[in-house]
């Protein structure tokens, strides 16, 4: 089949352009055809599909790219036009959708609508669902504090402007909630032939929104994010002696609580990432002698610090939902320390391949102690096991394979 991965960031960002390009790669490797969709950017990969990716939009960019977020923030004619074009010329038989809001915009389901009937084709529409945008507007479920919020899942928006939500900003805030209250009136949502959702958790979520009424009357599944068609699998049993977190350096992923829990254990923590909070952390952490920040890696000198590690921490104090850093620790045979937020839990038998704590940095602290006390035996085979689990959940031949019975599925119904 022709599948056309819509995504708002052609490039490296986070996680979810991980997946998008992980996907693509996945699907060629399993003889099928990959297009693209997205917005425009000078740090794009090189795409054939360049021309139809509409115009850049960002609250962060330029009075123009500020302008044409604000502007067309629900629904964008451009994103609509654009669509219709690639759906006319490239014909594909599935939309995969991913990061899409504000930049993109939900107007490209109309073109997919007015495509089906023009044409008579039948055009699947499936949607990963990264975030919880659907039911909260901030997308993350932490108010303007950083603190964690369900009030919008109850059937209103109104809290989101109330609570400053997105950014602290009062105006993004108001146009966040308008842009939820356009889509639900539209019922974009269930023009969707398939949600899936990487965790447990998030489906839960989604399906528990407005008060026992779902955000979408379309199915929605669980499917573990696959890893990489040329992943090596190892079980990397020797260490150099440190705890690694790895990811990007925001008040939600709970570094600074990792930077306390090391330092009441006694050992060696080396930070890899940037992000908005690197310089405090950086300053929090200078009358400390052994916490390492190593900046931003990737390929095989982030896979190196991975493979040197006692084990990986994921601290976050967020609804986190199936991250890559716990999928690439685990799949280099290393053991995690999760938080027991969002679907980190799902990752971890607890024991087994890690710890799941609950509370602040004396629970981790625990949990650490706990690692380093592990004799040798136990050591690899808590490291087998994390690999192991890895093989199990996030095979990508498994993952497509999935992904060709629900189209079959849906076009059968």
């Amino acid at each position: 089949m022709k599948v056309c991965l819509v995504n708002k960031f052609h490039y490296q960002k986070g996680g979810s352009e991980t997946y998008y390009f992980t996907l693509a790669e996945a699907l060629k490797a399993h003889q099928h055809e990959v297009v693209f969709f997205s917005m425009k950017d000078e740090k794009n990969i090189p795409c054939e599909q360049e021309k139809y990716f509409v115009s850049n939009a960002a609250v962060n960019g330029g009075f123009k790219s500020k302008w044409n977020m604000i502007s067309h923030i629900a629904y964008s004619k451009e994103a609509y036009l654009k669509m219709k074009m690639l759906l006319e010329n490239e014909k594909p038989d599935l939309l995969m959708l991913n990061l899409v809001h504000k930049q993109i915009t939900l107007s490209i389901l109309d073109a997919v609508r007015d495509y089906r009937t023009e044409s008579g084709r039948e055009v699947g529409v499936f949607w990963t669902m990264h975030d919880l945008i659907a039911v909260c507007p901030s997308y993350s479920m932490l108010d303007g504090n950083g603190s964690v919020c369900e009030e919008c899942t109850k059937g209103s928006f109104r809290p989101c402007v109330r609570k400053r939500c997105i950014k602290g900003s009062l105006l993004m805030s108001m146009l966040s909630k308008y842009e939820a209250d356009y889509i639900r009136k539209r019922g974009w949502y269930n023009q969707v032939d398939l949600y899936i959702c990487p965790s447990e958790f998030y489906k839960r979520k989604l399906e528990g929104s407005g008060e026992g009424k779902r955000f979408t009357d379309s199915k929605i599944v669980v499917m573990r994010n696959p890893l990489s068609v040329d992943v090596k699998y190892e079980c990397n049993i020797s260490d150099e002696g440190y705890v690694l977190f790895f990811g990007r350096l925001s008040k939600e992923k709970g570094v600074r609580t990792l930077i306390d829990a090391s330092v009441k254990a006694g050992v060696r923590l080396v930070i890899v990432g940037t992000g908005q909070l690197e310089s405090e952390l950086r300053e929090y952490s200078e009358k400390y002698n052994h916490i390492e920040f190593r900046g931003f890696q990737t390929g095989e000198e982030l896979k190196n610090s991975i493979r040197k590690c006692r084990c990986a921490v994921l601290p976050s104090e967020w609804y986190e939902n199936g991250p890559y850093s716990a999928m690439e620790a685990m799949a280099l045979g290393k053991p995690l320390i999760v938080s027991d937020r969002g679907g980190l839990p799902e990752l971890v038998k607890d024991g087994v391949n890690g710890y799941v704590y609950s509370g602040g940095s004396d629970a981790l602290e625990k949990c650490i102690r706990k690692m380093y006390e592990l004799s040798e035996e136990e050591y690899a085979a808590m490291a087998q096991q994390s690999v192991d689990m890895a093989r199990c959940l996030f095979d990508p031949s498994q993952y497509i394979a999935r992904l060709e019975k629900y189209f079959t599925l849906i076009r059968k119904a």
